[in-house]
Parts: structure tokens; C-alpha cells; sequence
């Protein structure tokens, strides 16, 4: 598959799985693609990303730093190729977004790791399952980026 202009990762909140999504997406293909996250709301008194969310992605050298959680009406432009879903609720609203126009909707079923108890690491280990899931989705959805010589 041809690699999208622009692709908009939306979950609930904005604060863990979208996030990750965009920061692997970041990762991956650089500035190749334009990649931007939100979610349906902000949670009341969250301004920033998850802190666990930020260390499994910090493991993997990604700078969430600066982050802040943003909701689709924060959105400077909604001209999306391709609007990835990653729980039930983003899927409707972004099924709204595409409403006549020509933008591509996909669902990824995503856990949400924040519902884990347990232990730091039973927690981390959450995260970073949602996390390398997110990666292998992404791999496989858009392939590995080519450099030169490699």
C-alpha cells in the first residue's frame, strides 16, 4: 500500500494509545508523513501525556516531551488521508469526520492499558504490550521505512 499524505491516530483521551501511535508513526517514517493524534475529550485535570504511556515509549528513544492531549476540535486542519481509530468511541466520531470526504477510516481494537492493576511493572508491561502492538499494526499496515544503502 502507498504511504498516506497525513494520518490522524484518535482514541478516547489523547493521552495514551493515540499518542503512542503517532509517536511510532513519527519514528518509523519521520517527517514522510504527517502525522497528528486527538482524542474525543480532555480528562478533567489531565494536561499532559500519561507518564506511563511516556516511559515505555521513552524506551524506545521517542521524546514525548511538550506533548499536550488535544480533542478533534483542536484540530488545525482535519484534511486526513487516513483517520486510525484505536477504541470504539474514536471510531464514531471519526466515521463522522469523513462524512463526504474522501478520507479512509480504519479501526484498530486497541486495550486500554490504564484499566491494568497491579505492580509498576505488571502496569509498564500493559503499556508495553499496547505499545509494540501499535508498532507490528504499523509495520504491517504501512511497511518499514527504506534508507540509503539499507
Amino acid at each position: 500500500m502507498a504511504l498516506p499524505g497525513a494520518v490522524l491516530f484518535a482514541c478516547t483521551f489523547n493521552r495514551v494509545r493515540s499518542p503512542m501511535a503517532e509517536a511510532l508513526m513519527k519514528l518509523t517514517f519521520g517527517t514522510r508523513v504527517f502525522v497528528d493524534s486527538c482524542g474525543l475529550r480532555r480528562q478533567p485535570g489531565e494536561s499532559e501525556i500519561d507518564p506511563f504511556a511516556w516511559a515505555a515509549m521513552d524506551e524506545l528513544g521517542a521524546d514525548l516531551t511538550g506533548f499536550r492531549p488535544k480533542t478533534f476540535g483542536d484540530l488545525e486542519d482535519d484534511s486526513f488521508d487516513l483517520v486510525i481509530s484505536l477504541s470504539p468511541e474514536a471510531q464514531h466520531r471519526a466515521v463522522e469526520l469523513a462524512r463526504g470526504r474522501a478520507v479512509d477510516i480504519e479501526y484498530w481494537p486497541t486495550m486500554d492499558p490504564t484499566l491494568v492493576q497491579g505492580s509498576r511493572e505488571q502496569v509498564m508491561e500493559a503499556y508495553r504490550a499496547v505499545r509494540d502492538g501499535l508498532e507490528a499494526r504499523i509495520r504491517e499496515r504501512f511497511g518499514r521505512t527504506e534508507t540509503f544503502g539499507g
